[in-house]
C-alpha cells in the first residue's frame, strides 16, 4: 500500500471498480436480453421504449380573432420590432 494513499481512499476506490464491474455485468445480460428477445418475436424494434410515431401530422387549429384582439395584436408585433 503507497504510503500517500489512505485507506478511505483505496476503499472509495475499491467500491467505485466494484460498481463499475456490476454496471457492465448488468448492462451485458439487459442487452443480450433484449437482442435475444427481439430475436424470438420477430417484432420489436430497436428503440422500443420510444412511443410510436404518428403518420399523419395532427390537425390545425385556428382561433378566430375580433376586430379589436387583430388591432391589439398589431400593435404588439409593432412594438416588438422597435416600430
Amino acid at each position: 500500500m503507497p504510503e500517500h494513499v489512505s485507506i478511505y481512499q483505496l476503499t472509495g476506490l475499491a467500491v467505485l471498480a466494484l460498481a463499475t464491474v456490476v454496471w457492465a455485468v448488468g448492462l451485458t445480460h439487459v442487452l443480450r436480453r433484449t437482442r435475444n428477445g427481439a430475436a424470438l418475436w420477430g417484432n420489436a424494434t430497436p428503440l422500443s421504449a420510444l412511443p410510436y410515431q404518428r403518420q399523419a401530422p395532427p390537425a390545425l387549429e385556428s382561433v378566430q380573432l375580433t376586430a379589436a384582439e387583430r388591432d391589439a395584436f398589431a400593435g404588439l408585433v409593432r412594438q416588438l420590432n422597435g416600430r
